[in-house]
């Protein structure tokens, strides 16, 4: 409706949920919280919240609070952007888990695209901040964490529910996560090699500096000491790119490694093209293992002994965590290390006879 010239704008005109929470210094849920569901906070944060909506004549919209029935029952899930001829079936499990078990406690997920990586206005934190303000989701399930990821600490400061697939590598824990125990997981494919006979084993994985990479290396390290076994010069690192893998797989070879352990399922198929190159062969010349029990996994020759990880529970599990978090903001936070599984296929084999 326009104004009168020369006449301002009634207050509260044009005031938006997402305004209130800004100029009370804290995300649009805490607003929405306090307008709908005031026991849920802080006697002094709510406070605030309503000195904000006061002073700026805020007036919801009641047609669509009705619809809304307190929630917008919607829970924000960002995906990485993937190269189109790359498929990602061990986190598409995940999201099924996710979308269904959130189905289930009568949410949706809304997908959307944000990477640590953004250097857009607002950084990687500005898509967040985007669905808070224009779809006031309840909540966001994480995942991809890193060390440096700046997310669950803004989302945490700004008082907004998440739960996250992954811990967080460096500094403090913040907030509930649910994880898998990828050291404990690398550490029994080494048991598995060593039973079959192996000592020197070779660890193929992920340049330093990651969360979960660095993880698995310490599982391998870890356990080859307990074996008393020698890691001097049998670590190599390479992107997860099964032809960049293969390259780095070949320094490992040279060094007479018996067994090579992969951190990833594709740094283990660049193991397998860097022995037929050779002219060997995976399994028989020098066992290969992976990580992910990805279907590349059971239909390669031979097939490939890896680690699976729980993806069906990490999902049920994160979104347990944020529904208890919503529903609870001041509860203790929760954080659980899952334990994988070993696989075992004809990728691992005693080695051969010197």
């Amino acid at each position: 409706m326009a104004t009168t010239p020369g006449r301002p704008a009634a207050r509260g005109s044009g005031v938006t949920l997402a305004m209130v929470a800004r100029r009370a210094g804290v995300s649009p849920q805490t607003v929405s919280n306090a307008l709908n569901s005031p026991e849920l906070l802080r006697p002094d944060t709510l406070a605030r919240v309503r000195q904000a909506v006061d002073a700026m004549g805020y007036r919801p919209h009641r047609a669509a609070q009705a619809l809304r029935t307190r929630s917008s029952r919607l829970i924000g899930y960002a995906v990485q952007p993937v190269d189109v001829d790359r498929s990602t079936p061990v986190m598409d499990r995940f999201l099924h888990a996710l979308s269904q078990t959130a189905q289930e406690a009568g949410h949706r997920i809304l997908l959307f695209v944000a990477t640590p990586a953004d250097d857009g206005p607002g950084g990687p934190l500005a898509a967040y901040e985007e669905l808070l303000g224009t779809y006031d989701v309840d909540g966001f399930v994480l995942s991809d964490t890193d060390r440096g990821d700046p997310r669950q600490a803004w989302l945490e400061k700004h008082g907004v529910p998440f739960a996250a697939f992954g811990r967080v590598w460096s500094g403090r824990q913040i907030g509930d996560w649910v994880d898998v125990d990828g050291a404990a997981g690398i550490e029994a494919v080494v048991d598995h090699l060593v039973a079959l006979g192996h000592e020197r084993i070779g660890f193929l994985g992920w340049p330093r500096g990651s969360g979960a990479g660095d993880d698995r290396a310490t599982g391998w390290k870890r356990a080859m000491q307990r074996h008393g076994l020698s890691v001097r010069g049998r670590r190599a690192a390479s992107e997860d790119d099964a032809e960049q893998a293969s390259a780095a797989a070949g320094t490992l070879l040279d060094t007479g490694v018996t067994a090579v352990v992969a951190a990833s399922d594709t740094l283990a198929m660049g193991c397998y093209r860097a022995l037929r190159e050779r002219g060997l062969s995976p399994g028989e010349d020098v066992s290969v293992t992976g990580f992910d029990d990805s279907p590349a996994a059971t239909v390669v020759t031979p097939g490939l002994t890896s680690v699976d990880q729980p993806m069906a529970s990490i999902g049920r599990e994160a979104v347990r965590l944020l529904m208890e978090r919503i529903a609870d903001p001041e509860r203790p936070h929760e954080q659980l290390l899952l334990a994988p599984a070993l696989v075992l296929r004809d990728s691992t084999r005693p080695p051969r006879a010197t």
